[in-house]
């Protein structure tokens, strides 16, 4: 499908505005998901873990994240936004619940922080997404990224919240972990399922007043099911720049407290988990901005501006940063270019494969994500420890960074190749 901007007869409604308001309070709970970084050093000075253990449930966390976007994204195109994200929610709360049971072994986080936690913030984090596509046609790229802002954010709120649970004395980390859980263990269940309670998806054939489809490329079709879709090439073109993408961001949310936390003691003035505060609103703006800009300049020229921002990151900021501000100022960088991704890809995905199978068909482009999450950053953390052994960070920091400027260059590539879906798909329409 071609792209289009807005028709000048669209607007944004109030009676719209609140689904993406819903999906704003709902993403920020489940953007918990993205503080787990500050949970890394309790746990080492706790259990006297390593670095790839305790990024360990993060790593199956985002595993689980991709499965239930694809087993929600089935669910929700079938029976509507709101039991999926109740049923999310509760998945959520009980994960957390159970960590503070079993929190104390790294077999026990990656089962109940990692993979029940983990399955329920992919439930609810694809209905809103789905909702807002359906209801914001006119608009994909910034209600995407206005809906999918909250959960970038969320660290901004659960960052320093969860600094001042948990607390500085070690002695105590063993009643402040769990205690930690169970808080988050409310909050999800109420944050959840309350704000799962305001969806739902338009009547058939409902569209904005004043606003008229785009034309579709020659031999597309406006909907392809998840087979058809699966069965271009483009598809795979976009879960490639998916896996390369986001690769920086996600890497650089696994590792952001512990590097913050070696320099923040350098007369800083902020806390690591203010800081990683920080880092996350960049995230949550670069949600709304590069959506935003996807919807006036294009979907591909947005695309390469944010390749672009990653390697000024990566290769001018993180790659040798020697103090604090210049760390603070990489990872902004970062996040501000990760965040562009979990706006554009799914308004990519409604361009290219159409809205009604949105859910469904963003599940499967979601993988990319969930895989990238669960070998990246686990990979790099491995890096970091031999670095650790040979007492020299900085070429283990320096290593992880040179690598992720590569990654986001060759993401760039294919970026300049995609084209629109252009040919019947080789099934036959039911």
């Amino acid at each position: 499908m071609t792209q289009a901007p807005p028709s000048a007869g669209s607007s944004l409604d109030l009676p719209r505005l609140r689904y993406a308001l819903a999906a704003i309070a709902m993403q920020m709970v489940l953007g918990v998901l993205y503080a787990w970084s500050v949970f890394r050093g309790p746990l080492e000075r706790a259990y006297g873990w390593s670095k790839a253990q305790t990024i360990a449930p993060y790593r199956y966390s985002l595993l689980a994240f991709a499965a239930g976007m694809i087993l929600g994204g089935l669910w929700q195109d079938r029976k509507g936004p709101r039991i999926v994200a109740s049923a999310g929610g509760l998945l959520l709360g009980m994960g957390w619940l159970l960590a503070s049971f079993a929190g104390n072994t790294v077999e026990g986080l990656i089962i109940s922080y990692g993979c029940i936690a983990g399955l329920g913030v992919g439930f609810a984090y694809v209905t809103p997404i789905a909702t807002c596509v359906k209801w914001f046609p006119d608009r994909r790229g910034m209600i995407v990224g206005l809906a999918v802002m909250g959960f970038g954010i969320g660290p901004l709120v659960f960052g320093p919240l969860l600094e001042i649970l948990l607390g500085q004395d070690t002695q105590r980390l063993a009643l402040t972990l769990p205690r930690t859980f169970r808080i988050l263990a409310v909050i999800s269940f109420f944050g959840v399922v309350g704000a799962a309670q305001f969806y739902r998806t338009p009547p058939p054939g409902w569209k904005p007043r004043g606003w008229s489809p785009p034309s579709l490329a020659p031999g597309a079709k406006a909907d392809y099911p998840p087979r058809e879709a699966l069965a271009t090439w483009q598809f795979y073109a976009l879960w490639m720049v998916y896996f390369l993408g986001t690769s920086v961001g996600l890497t650089v949310i696994g590792e952001a407290t512990p590097q913050l936390q070696q320099m923040a003691n350098r007369g800083a003035g902020l806390t690591a988990g203010l800081a990683l505060g920080i880092m996350s609103l960049f995230n949550g703006l670069g949600r709304l901005a590069w959506g935003s800009i996807s919807d006036r300049l294009g979907r591909k020229g947005a695309l390469l501006g944010m390749c672009l921002v990653s390697v000024l990151a990566c290769l001018g900021f993180l790659r040798q940063a020697t103090d604090f501000w210049a760390l603070l100022a990489g990872l902004c960088l970062a996040g501000f270019s990760y965040g562009g991704y979990l706006a554009l890809m799914p308004a990519l995905t409604a361009d290219y494969f159409g809205s009604k199978n949105v859910g469904a068909n963003y599940g499967l482009l979601f993988t990319a994500w969930g895989i990238c999450g669960f070998l990246i950053p686990g990979y790099f953390a491995r890096i970091m420890d031999r670095a650790k052994l040979t007492g020299n960070l900085a070429s283990g920091y320096n290593e992880v960074y040179l690598t992720l400027s590569g990654f986001a260059l060759v993401s760039a590539l294919v970026i300049v190749l995609l084209r629109p879906v252009a040919r019947p798909s080789i099934f036959r329409a039911s």
